[in-house]
């Protein structure tokens, strides 16, 4: 087997047998005893892959180039459900769908299992998202600044004919597309005051006695964007996710 064709192969039999090794590596499950849940985390994992593969030669391309990158700032990304995205990005959803009936599984049954990313709740996170997209479509190197929330804006139920909001537990079964960053820690400040300088022509803002938190950061693979935990950084689509 060619060293390239390592975890990034796109073949129904190299796929069939990375998701069982993915299963059996990361998870510690074996096919017989495997939950919905650990299934999705399997093709999850799998899909990202492949997707790393390309984007590593995408960022080490643009690392020893020195490209300038566009940093984009914005509270909210709505980057919807990744897992079929990133197959059709790929091009190779046939080939997982195959692999999966080959296992005794259907692609559709896991698709629809995914938890949407809870990183806003309206046109703002949709923008900020179509603006890394038309920059990852022209191939323009950029990063996405914004917040990991540890819950969405919330989930609806009906019970007894009345309308409840809970929370949305969105990281409860775990994210497939991020990577923790253990060794990289932030200070947040919370709180405090602000006061005014008046100079001429310009006016000077000022912060003091915040109260301060640490943030452990972590990389998210998610449309092919990289994401910082606390402050999140998604880098647009590199390069198309078919080439390499």
């Amino acid at each position: 087997m060619e060293k390239d064709e390592i975890r990034t192969g796109l073949q129904v039999a190299e796929i069939k047998r990375d998701l069982v090794d993915n299963l059996f590596y990361l998870l510690g499950k074996f096919p017989e005893v495997a939950t919905p849940n650990d299934w999705y985390l399997a093709v999850a994992y799998t899909v990202r892959d492949r997707l790393l593969s390309r984007w590593v030669k995408s960022a080490h391309e643009y690392y020893e180039t020195k490209a300038r990158t566009v940093c984009y700032l914005s509270p909210e990304f709505l980057i919807g459900p990744q897992l079929g995205m990133n197959l059709l990005r790929l091009n190779s959803e046939q080939s997982f769908r195959q692999a999966l009936q080959e296992l005794g599984l259907n692609l559709d049954d896991i698709i629809e299992h995914e938890k949407e990313p809870g990183l806003g709740n309206g046109g703002l996170g949709r923008l900020a998202s179509c603006f890394l997209e038309s920059m990852a479509t022209l191939q323009v190197p950029a990063i996405g600044y914004g917040i990991r929330y540890e819950f969405g804006i919330f989930d609806q139920e009906l019970r007894d004919g009345w309308q409840l909001e809970v929370a949305d537990q969105w990281l409860r079964l775990g994210n497939p597309w991020e990577i923790g960053r253990p060794d990289i820690r932030f200070d947040v400040q919370l709180g405090g005051h602000s006061y005014g300088k008046p100079k001429p022509n310009v006016r000077s803002i000022s912060g003091y006695s915040a109260r301060v938190t640490s943030t452990v950061p972590s990389t998210t693979k998610w449309n092919r964007k990289i994401s910082r935990r606390c402050f999140i950084r998604m880098t647009s689509r590199f390069k198309d996710a078919s080439s390499g």
